[in-house]
């Protein structure tokens, strides 16, 4: 499933406390397709479905995901990064790099 560094953990811990809902979840998704690959989503969640998500346990922080957009997640990592145009989670998924196509939009 989805891989969360000890940075990014530790910060999603704190933004959880600050926010004061230790009781929630990080939900991991697949937001939709671009020219440039797939692109995803996080958010912060207490409402999980026994049917239809998956509950995993990393570096102390309950991940979420939903069966359908495991296969899109597989091998993603989340971090934190921080640099001169601002700090921020990342999610990075070199098993689904897209390409880019006639939109000429330059992907990164």
């Amino acid at each position: 499933m989805v891989e969360v560094s000890e940075k990014a953990a530790s910060e999603l811990k704190s933004l959880l406390q600050e926010q004061d809902k230790q009781d929630y979840s990080l939900r991991v998704f697949v937001a939709g397709m671009s020219c440039c690959g797939v692109q995803y989503g996080m958010s912060l969640d207490n409402d999980i479905s026994e049917d239809d998500d998956i509950v995993e346990e990393k570096n102390g922080l309950k991940i979420v995901i939903n069966k359908n957009d495991i296969e899109g997640l597989t091998s993603a990592t989340i971090d934190y990064v921080e640099g001169p145009q601002g700090n921020g989670f990342i999610i990075d998924n070199a098993s689904s790099a897209g390409s880019c196509g006639p939109c000429g939009g330059g992907c990164h």
